[in-house]
């Protein structure tokens, strides 16, 4: 695999690195850690040129900072550093479309003065353009559990089988355990009985495509290796994940970039943005090739 890790020294972006531990990545991988230190005035003063230099070194120590807890990780992982001056959110979203990688990793929030990558202002700027699955890095809220646990959301979109076979091509630990969640919206009985009788044969239509879609996942997933469970529940989508995720003690949700059906469960700007923002663990937000 190839990774682009966004890194501005926060405790956040530490998690995001640390957690990469438990990301699956194959041995061999290629990752790359970005550092921006964002200027918007130009110095008006040889002392501010300097100042600036010495910010530039600073962080140079804190890109080595992260390339060495790499390396700690995994041996085997190869790893550059590249260091830039400009806006963090354009700067990293560049690099990406320089290297085309697998996978874009970014911490939840950081520091406002060092490279902002603040879930909301960077992290959301890389989420919603990169062109590339993007990992929100965090720390689990408590112990975690010996086995790795990881909940996919299920919609029966090409971004969601995305999310499958992105699961499935990892090399995980024997043990983990996969979680397939579907959200399925609950019928409004407050519409006319013509109406009514429409949306019951889409509703209809949509959950036998989405079981379909769960089957499939299902076998995929375990010819991978992966203990395989499956949760269905009349229930909005990115507050199911949400609370599975928090009540499993999953260690990471992975959710399509964009979603199908009635509603665009999984569609960026809405759930799996909602759910990158909202979860108390690890979130990938997985693109379908092309």
């Amino acid at each position: 695999m190839k990774i682009v890790v966004a890194y501005d020294g926060s405790e956040c972006a530490d998690e995001a690195v640390s957690d990469l531990a438990r990301a699956g990545l194959p041995e061999g991988s290629e990752l790359t850690v970005v550092s921006v230190c964002e200027t918007w005035l130009p110095p008006v003063s040889s002392l501010e040129f300097v100042g600036g230099i010495t910010a530039f070194e600073e962080f140079g120590v804190l890109v080595r900072r992260a390339a060495g807890r790499l390396h700690d990780l995994n041996p085997k992982w190869k790893i550059t550093t590249e260091l830039s001056i400009g806006s963090a959110g354009s700067v990293v979203v560049e690099k990406a479309d320089e290297c085309h990688p697998d996978l874009i990793v970014v911490g939840s929030h950081g520091h406002r003065g060092l490279g902002r990558l603040l879930f909301g202002s960077v992290s959301q700027y890389i989420l919603h353009h990169a062109r590339y699955s993007v990992r929100i890095g965090r720390k689990a809220p408590g112990p975690r559990s010996p086995n790795q646990r990881l909940i996919v959301g299920i919609d029966g979109s090409k971004h969601a089988t995305a999310a499958v076979e992105a699961v499935a091509k990892r090399k995980w630990p024997a043990g983990t355990e996969v979680r397939l969640v579907n959200g399925a919206w609950k019928i409004p009985m407050a519409a006319s009985e013509p109406m009514l009788a429409q949306i019951t044969a889409a509703v209809a239509r949509e959950r036998t495509w989405v079981q379909e879609a769960l089957d499939k996942a299902t076998e995929t997933l375990t010819q991978a290796g992966l203990a395989v469970s499956v949760v269905v529940r009349d229930e909005e989508p990115r507050h199911l994940l949400c609370r599975e995720a928090e009540e499993w003690d999953a260690d990471c949700i992975f959710v399509g970039s964009r979603g199908t059906g009635r509603l665009e469960r999984l569609l960026i700007g809405s759930i799996s943005s909602s759910v990158a923002a909202r979860a108390n663990c690890t979130v990938e937000v997985v693109r379908a090739p092309g």
